[in-house]
């Protein structure tokens, strides 16, 4: 005789709906928005520990700056793009009741004859006030965001910015600061380069250059040469005589406690090469380290392809192929001025800046490690 069957054996358990996670607190948001030569980023995060949270996010190729080498102008039709992109922005910044933000705008807008004109139609449009920052705080600002992957055994920093229009290279001097706290006096820039009355050792700055030219610029520069090795060993060329009064240039030797990181899509995007991926993950670049070698053989890999391949590889990406080689070109300068044979990849940039400044001028940041 077979076994009755239990009393609802086999019935289904009656699903528990987990809780709703709580939306933030819009009074510990805030927003940084940063707009550039080549594209229009924001980010919308909280305080969390000594870092932070990003709670939502946008980025979307505008190309501001398309025509403004020859013209010294925004064109009607960037413009007109630049503002579609912003008002996704506002939207987002007001689905989130966002009150604390910083909206900033570099190099096109420092360049452009009619960038007033350009930040009236922007607040008639969107309703947003956006603020032209000089290249000093631009590059205040890119140190500032890559101060969680300084190494406390560095003692000489470089951090380099390229732009679409411009690029920053601030040298750091940490040797006076003990190794724990290099990072924390590195996040203490965010009051200025020149030293404040302070009970903490600081980071000195040893030097700092804006050089007027990004992937976007040097690539305008150089559209009329068809030959493309020839082109990039022009591009980055023209790039290392604009450094020839940057103090490092001087150094010829290899030296122990010397950092270089990077920060941009080029970075990224080499970085993303070297590791085969077909798909971008953050997670696996940010923070990586790469030799001068490895990054050599990526440069090497992007010219044996030409522009052709470049177009279909999708390790770059449309967004990025048309700019891969000129900022490859100031990579590889780069690597030939700063006494160092390792580069750390740091995928961050103005707005982790620009959130790292209000947060830590709030007080809103823990004291504790990175």
């Amino acid at each position: 005789m077979a076994p009755k069957r239990p009393k609802a054996a086999g019935a289904f358990p009656k699903p528990v709906e987990p809780p709703a996670p709580m939306p933030p607190d819009p009074a510990q948001l805030y927003a940084a928005l940063d707009l550039g030569t080549n594209s229009c980023r924001m980010l919308i995060a909280q305080p969390k520990g000594s870092q932070f949270h990003v709670v939502d996010s946008f980025s979307k190729t505008v190309q501001l700056g398309a025509g403004l080498e020859a013209s010294g102008r925004l064109s009607r039709g960037s413009m007109r793009r630049t503002v579609q992109a912003l008002k996704i922005c506002r939207q987002k910044l007001e689905k989130h009741n966002v009150k604390r933000m910083r909206l900033v705008a570099t190099e096109a807008c420092r360049r452009a004859k009619n960038s007033a004109d350009f930040l009236h139609y922007v607040q008639s449009e969107t309703g947003l006030t956006l603020e032209i920052i000089p290249p000093e705080e631009e590059a205040r600002l890119a140190v500032i965001s890559c101060a969680p992957l300084v190494s406390v055994k560095t003692e000489q920093l470089l951090v380099v910015d390229i732009g679409g229009g411009s690029t920053e290279l601030v040298w750091l001097d940490l040797s006076n600061v003990p190794r724990h706290d290099r990072p924390r006096a590195i996040m203490r820039l965010h009051s200025g380069f020149k030293p404040v009355e302070s009970p903490f050792p600081h980071a000195k700055v040893v030097d700092w250059i804006s050089v007027p030219l990004g992937v976007a610029t040097l690539k305008d520069h150089f559209n009329d040469v068809e030959d493309d090795a020839a082109r990039f060993a022009l591009m980055s060329w023209f790039f290392e005589e604009k450094l020839a009064d940057f103090a490092p240039y001087a150094y010829t030797e290899a030296m122990d406690g010397f950092q270089i990181v990077g920060t941009s899509g080029t970075v990224t995007t080499v970085a993303a090469s070297h590791l085969g991926l077909k798909r971008y993950d953050r997670n696996k670049v940010d923070g990586l380290r790469m030799t001068s070698e490895q990054i050599d053989k990526v440069i090497r890999t992007y010219l044996s392809l030409g522009p052709e391949g470049r177009r279909t590889d999708p390790r770059i990406g449309r967004d990025r192929q048309a700019l891969i080689m000129s900022g490859s070109a100031i990579l590889q300068a780069l690597l030939r001025v700063w006494p160092t044979d390792r580069l750390s990849v740091a995928d961050r940039g103005l707005r982790e800046g620009l959130l790292y400044a209000q947060m830590s001028a709030d007080g809103v940041l823990e004291d504790g490690p990175f």
